[in-house]
């Protein structure tokens, strides 16, 4: 198999990390990192010293410096408002793109994305992992045995992110809140079971009743998205998990048909325990996500010259949610 060059943009985001992990394990992978907005994060890891305690031994300094190297495939993992930049700057360089969600902050950024890469003859894949895991692959599988569909309902409750990556708690560089970080994953999966149909209605409402220490957006959000054929499905987004918490939160999602009803529990293949020593509760996860399978077929499509999913457009319906849900929660009327 040949060996592909491949560029991480930006360590902002914590996902990079395990993206960089799991590409360095790869025979079939030159790995090649840049940072250079570490500067802009004083305090939290990044930069050339997260990048050599990770093992990467090729980091460059800037991302010129990377494009350069002519990378066929980027993985871009900055702040969610600079996703377009880095975007039309690796699509100009004839690389494709993996970038990490939501796709932009806007359905316009999000457009321009799509276009600069269809102009440049890249593809544009936006980093949703859970669609991956085996959870979802065997409700993927139970689905058809569930008839017409009459109802969803979705929960991704977590930590706030912003006591790990400050900028989760910026409105500019988040694009929002609750509702920004934790809507897209549900969205995408509802985008995959759907085959991409488009939301006809979206209807939100947020508050700031936990954490309204801690930050000026939103921590919690109800969505309830109306699809064709009268299916109503809601969306339960929070950053309601204490900092104590043993993990990071969860998703869920319960699938109502009328031949039956199918539960999702993302991350629930784990093993409940307890420490003496600390007196809190263990979590040991057996599972092993979504993110290598991810990462496989999106090489893989850069191999054989073909769309990844989910795509640009996959990743622009889910924010199109997102943008709707915000107009709606300001006005107190459906989107």
């Amino acid at each position: 198999m040949s060996e592909l060059t491949v560029g991480v943009m930006s360590m902002a985001h914590l996902h990079a990390a395990g993206y960089i992990g799991l590409l360095a394990a790869r025979p079939d992978v030159r790995l090649v990192v840049a940072d250079p907005d570490a500067v802009d994060r004083p305090g939290e890891s990044g930069g050339r010293e997260l990048a050599e305690r990770l093992g990467v031994t090729d980091y460059v300094d800037t991302y010129a410096e990377l494009l350069a190297r002519r990378p066929d495939a980027v993985i871009i993992c900055s702040e969610n408002a600079r996703h377009r930049e880095l975007t039309e700057l690796a699509a100009a360089a004839g690389a494709h793109v993996l970038c990490e969600k939501p796709l932009a902050t806007t359905v316009a950024d999000g457009e321009a994305m799509i276009a600069a890469c269809a102009a440049a003859g890249v593809s544009l894949m936006v980093a949703y992992p859970v669609r991956f895991s085996r959870p979802f692959q065997a409700l993927r599988d139970a689905y058809p045995q569930l008839g017409r569909i009459v109802a969803v309902a979705g929960t991704n409750n977590g930590q706030l992110p912003a006591h790990s990556r400050s900028w989760f708690g910026n409105a500019e560089l988040a694009g929002g809140g609750a509702v920004m970080d934790h809507t897209v994953h549900i969205a995408d999966l509802l985008d995959a079971l759907f085959d991409g149909a488009e939301a006809e209605s979206v209807h939100a409402v947020t508050n700031r009743m936990i954490r309204e220490d801690e930050t000026e957006l939103e921590t919690g959000g109800l969505l309830s998205i109306g699809y064709p054929g009268g299916v109503i499905a809601t969306i339960d987004c929070s950053w309601s998990k204490p900092a104590h918490y043993p993990t990071w939160g969860g998703l869920t999602l319960r699938v109502v048909g009328e031949g039956g009803i199918a539960d999702l529990d993302a991350f629930g293949q784990k093993i409940h325990g307890f420490q003496e020593p600390t007196r809190s509760p263990l979590w040991i996860d057996y599972d092993e996500g979504g993110d290598a399978a991810m990462l496989d077929e999106f090489l893989s499509a850069v191999r054989e010259g073909r769309r990844p999913q989910p795509d640009g457009e996959s990743g622009l319906r889910s924010l199109r949610i997102v943008e709707r849900a915000y107009r709606s929660a300001s006005t107190g009327a459906p989107a």
